[in-house]
């Protein structure tokens, strides 16, 4: 993949988690733990914003911040206004950051002090690696918002 798809994937993956925070008929039902679950939506989002953040928008973009991964999934950090603000804040990073990488950037070795998951990880490998794992979240997210909306 290149910078551009990338940059498209990323854009369009974090506007399903839009659509999904927004399709919960209320704040209190994104953060409702589904049983035999540990998760709930609320946390899962937070928890992308967390990842994605840290990952591509401080290591690749230079852009602060300081993550919390404990408090992603235990605490109630933000209302949905605000998951919503942070999502669409993220979505700038991601572009921001995606959009400059050139082809040599993305050959290049990712760091392995900040995320080390395979020997001789190029940024293109990491970048995968993230979408797939916005993508999984993406999918628990929407079971989540599915199953919690539905009236018994």
């Amino acid at each position: 993949m290149h910078n551009k798809e990338f940059t498209i994937l990323y854009h369009r993956e974090v506007g399903k988690v839009i659509d999904e925070v927004m399709a919960c008929r209320t704040d209190d039902d994104m953060w409702i733990v589904i049983p035999g679950t540990t998760n709930s939506g609320g946390n899962l989002v937070q928890h992308l914003i967390g990842n994605l953040r840290t990952y591509i928008g401080l290591t690749l973009g230079n852009v602060p911040y300081v993550r919390n991964r404990d408090a992603e999934f235990t605490q109630r950090l933000f209302s949905r206004e605000m998951i919503l603000d942070e999502l669409k804040a993220l979505d700038l990073i991601l572009e921001n950051a995606l959009i400059h990488l050139s082809e040599e950037d993305l050959m290049k070795e990712y760091p392995h002090e900040v995320l080390a998951m395979f020997p001789k990880q190029s940024v293109r490998l990491i970048l995968s690696h993230l979408s797939t794992h916005l993508a999984y979240h993406l999918g628990q997210i929407n079971y989540h918002r599915r199953f919690v909306n539905v009236p018994i």
